[in-house]
């Protein structure tokens, strides 16, 4: 395994922990169709989320946000879209960013609700 598979994965965890100690419910890790990847896919109350997980540490020259360009958001807009549709989802629903950054012991995690708003 790779270092930055190994951060990505650790970041995932970190993120799983954090929205599980906020009341979501995680339903899937990596869901994948086709050339679809979705990080997280959790439930808070009767929202359906989509969360993107971004891992950093000092070593990274850009910010995690930074890789949230156009391309990556319609990739989380149509995964999302194509999620709902096989689930047969009817309630609201939401694309979250989760950015980690590790930073030797210590970790800070930050939570962007809506960071990507469709137009479903």
């Amino acid at each position: 395994m790779s270092e930055p598979f190994d951060l990505g994965k650790k970041g995932e965890e970190l993120a799983c922990q954090h929205l599980m100690s906020m009341g979501y419910t995680i339903h899937h890790r990596n869901w994948r169709f086709r050339k679809y990847e979705i990080d997280i896919v959790a439930t808070q109350n009767n929202t359906l989320v989509f969360v993107e997980v971004k891992t950093r540490t000092p070593g990274f020259i850009s910010k995690p946000e930074d890789s949230m360009n156009k391309g990556k958001q319609r990739q989380l807009i149509e995964g999302a879209h194509e999620y709902i549709k096989q689930n047969h989802w009817n309630a609201d629903s939401r694309i979250d960013l989760v950015k980690v950054y590790i930073d030797k012991q210590k970790v800070n995690i930050t939570h962007i609700e809506n960071a990507v708003t469709p137009k479903w």
